[in-house]
């Protein structure tokens, strides 16, 4: 018997390939070996199986040797007893007999179609053949390594301004405290879209007026929010907070209650709020960057965890924030006391200083023109509880989480950051105010870092909770989301830490909901700087 040279491979029938069948593919595999046994010319293991699309199919298989038989397409059998049977009526592509032509090597002297041969090939044609056969038998990346597309690792809803949303909230916003229940009426009715109701928004005047406007205007313009309801006792305030809400591009409808009444505010307003909850949707989610994202930050019932573990990941995530072309948010004014110069020293310039300086200057002078003693409310009595017996010491571990970049703003409360980086917000350190100022500063996230354990949430953004306190991640669990307590306990690096949150964040933005959000905390409540008149 005549061997044939040891890089020859052996072809078969792509329909014998291709069947599902696991026990056709076993025996030929058996066949297989059968085969380069009965001859007795051990080769060296080839690669994974070859497929090459076209009439010809050349198997290379795992766990195999390449074998020494050249078949004709048209062969259809092996003569030797218990080898496999390559049946003749198995189509070879659209024409099986063209096919078995095309696929003659070159040189060989035996008809194609006949049984129990194998073809001989002049030793001249060898070379020729080897060279075509080289050319089929190139590696070819198999299913798992085939490149996939890569998809975007975080979506978000673009909204007509360019702003970027996580949420896709139609929203109900009653300028004042009289028009709750109509709010609440039309959300009733109209299940998803998200009231809002507050407590003021009547009988104010100068700052603590323009403030409420801002913060009215900056929720509905939030990126989170697709379409705004807006429902006031007088159409004058409500067409003005309609005209802001506007600016942005968004879908937005106002109605005033005096000389309509409740009823028939509802009625038309629910109408208006099916459309929106209809249109909203349809809306997709696009690829986005951590550049489009504003987050904001703000601690709770913090105490000596804070600062030593919850506060230091946040300040990690936020440095790489802001390294990436990001907006990050941060405030509460009162708690840089005793720390105030380190933020001024990190401002980007004196014109951000001094903008700084006098939001910090003109807050406690405020508290101190009242000639209380703050002891009790700053620090709290949970803050004392956790270790922290004066301000300064709060403040430190409040200072911590804003990481190391540059100040690159000063922003009054409610007021929108125009460029990317770190900025500052003159805001309260109340939690429900505090996160509400930010929402209306366009944040779309809040990184809520606690010790003693704080479950603040919002119904606009969500709050995104983070302790370094092993009995508060063991006894509040429900409303933790990142546990670093082993930075603590555990010697659990920074950096490991702060990559979960990292995820924790990501995994928000597309969509995962937060604890505060999952449990249905929706605090909101507006900043009210002094009496009514």
């Amino acid at each position: 018997m005549r061997a044939i040279r040891p890089d020859r491979p052996i072809t078969c029938q792509p329909s014998v390939i291709s069947r599902s069948c696991g026990a056709v593919t076993r025996t030929l595999l058996l066949s297989l070996t059968s085969v380069t046994k009965y001859i007795g010319y051990q080769t060296p293991e080839v690669g994974p199986l070859t497929r090459r699309r076209g009439h010809d199919q050349t198997a290379r298989l795992p766990g195999t040797q390449a074998g020494r038989l050249c078949r004709c397409r048209g062969s259809g059998r092996r003569t030797r007893r218990g080898h496999s049977r390559l049946s003749r009526r198995d189509p070879i592509g659209p024409d099986r007999r063209h096919s078995a032509r095309a696929a003659r090597p070159q040189g060989c002297t035996v008809p194609c179609g006949s049984r129990g041969r194998r073809h001989r090939v002049r030793a001249a044609d060898r070379h020729s053949q080897q060279g075509h056969h080289q050319g089929r038998l190139r590696p070819h990346p198999q299913p798992e390594e085939c490149p996939v597309a890569k998809k975007p690792r975080l979506t978000g809803f673009r909204r007509s301004n360019g702003a970027v949303g996580v949420r896709n909230h139609v929203a109900i916003l009653p300028v004042d405290d009289l028009s709750n229940a109509a709010a609440e009426g039309v959300a009733a009715l109209v299940p998803g879209a998200l009231p809002l109701p507050h407590a003021y928004g009547r009988l104010q005047f100068g700052e603590d007026l323009d403030l409420t406007f801002r913060t009215l205007i900056g929720i509905g313009s939030n990126p989170n929010v697709a379409a705004v309801i807006v429902i006031g006792i007088e159409p004058n305030w409500t067409n003005r907070i309609v005209e802001g809400i506007q600016k942005t591009g968004k879908p937005v409808e106002g109605f005033s209650i005096e000389g309509n009444g409740d009823l028939k505010v509802i009625e038309l307003a629910s109408r208006v709020a099916k459309e929106y909850m209809q249109a909203a949707s349809e809306e997709a989610r696009e690829p986005i960057d951590w550049s489009d994202i504003l987050l904001t930050t703000k601690d709770g019932e913090s105490d000596t965890t804070t600062g030593l573990g919850s506060c230091r990941i946040t300040a990690y995530l936020s440095d790489k924030w802001v390294e990436a072309g990001g907006t990050m948010i941060f405030g509460e004014t009162s708690e840089l006391t005793g720390g105030e110069h380190l933020i001024a020293e990190r401002c980007i310039d004196d014109v951000v200083r001094a903008r700084f300086q006098g939001f910090y200057d003109d807050y406690i002078q405020m508290i101190e023109d009242t000639g209380a003693n703050l002891l009790g409310s700053q620090p709290t009595q949970g803050n004392i509880a956790g270790g922290l017996s004066t301000i300064e010491e709060k403040a430190l571990g409040n200072i911590v989480k804003t990481g190391t970049a540059p100040i690159v703003g000063a922003l009054a409360p409610a007021e929108a950051p125009s460029r990317p980086g770190l900025h500052f917000m003159d805001t309260s350190s109340a939690a429900a105010e505090c996160v509400t100022l930010m929402a209306a500063g366009g944040g779309v996230i809040n990184l809520f870092p606690t010790g003693q354990g704080n479950v603040i949430g919002n119904p606009i953004i969500p709050v995104i909770k983070i302790t370094a306190n092993p009995q508060t991640a063991d006894l509040m669990k429900d409303h933790i989301d990142v546990d670093c307590s082993g930075l603590l306990t555990e010697g659990r690096s920074v950096e490991d830490a702060g990559e979960e949150l990292i995820n924790i964040v990501e995994r928000t933005v597309n969509g995962r909901l937060s604890c505060a959000e999952a449990l249905g905390h929706r605090e909101f409540t507006i900043t009210k700087l002094y009496r009514s008149a």
